[in-house]
């Protein structure tokens, strides 16, 4: 069963952070998943939520800004390429793409690293957004893609056949053994968020599940 740094470990450092990244790392997990959104100036940074709020308590939508004068407000706010520079060859990074971001910037980035020595392997790519997963098949058809659902099977897989992938992402709240297990049997790589519980995960692991998506890491080392 793959272990899936959620954030990169969101709960042992900051998310979406180079220092979460590492504790991800550091815990040995199979791969290390990110957000990214993109910047008012064209700049694909690691971020959770539409807006950046400051130590202050103030919001500033990452939309509407500089990279500069969100990186005033966030200090460790890492950018895509910082991310693939280091990372890239370690373990796989599965890369979420926000529903509202546009694909061209992060499409950009990434043929570029292709250029320079990025292979397939080192990354996936997911989103909510099956409209944004299109694009970015059609720009990479050669990275593997993940849907990303929140409950419903039916509409899981029928994405997934518009990908050519059998590798699906779903909120553990909503899966039970059964549907793991038809799953499996039908070939589909199914993988859980946000699951923390090694025994939940232990049980659902006996069922077919692929992988999970985890804040903590190192209560999965092996």
């Amino acid at each position: 069963m793959k272990i899936i740094g959620h954030r990169g470990a969101a709960g042992l450092a900051p998310e979406n952070t180079i220092a979460a990244l590492r504790k991800g790392l550091e815990h040995h997990a199979d791969m290390l998943e990110l957000d990214l959104r993109v910047t008012g100036d064209g700049v694909v940074v690691l971020h959770h939520d539409p807006e950046l709020t400051d130590p202050n308590g103030d919001r500033h939508l990452i939309a509407d800004c500089t990279y500069a004068e969100l990186k005033d407000h966030k200090k460790d706010l890492a950018t895509f390429e910082e991310i693939l520079a280091e990372f890239v060859g370690k373990v796989p990074l599965y890369v979420e793409a926000k529903p509202d971001v546009p694909s061209g910037p992060i499409t950009k980035i990434i043929e570029k690293s292709i250029i320079n020595g990025l292979a397939p392997k080192d990354l996936v790519l997911a989103s909510f957004s099956q409209p944004i997963l299109l694009e970015l098949h059609a720009k990479l058809p050669q990275i593997d893609k993940v849907v990303l659902e929140k409950w419903s099977g039916v509409r899981a897989t029928r994405r997934a056949r518009q990908l050519n992938t059998k590798l699906l992402c779903m909120n553990q709240k909503w899966l039970w053994w059964g549907f793991i297990r038809q799953m499996s049997r039908h070939s589909y790589k199914l993988m859980a968020y946000t699951l923390n519980d090694p025994k939940k995960a232990r049980r659902w692991a006996r069922h077919g599940l692929y992988g999970l998506v985890t804040d903590y890491p190192d209560r999965f080392e092996k």
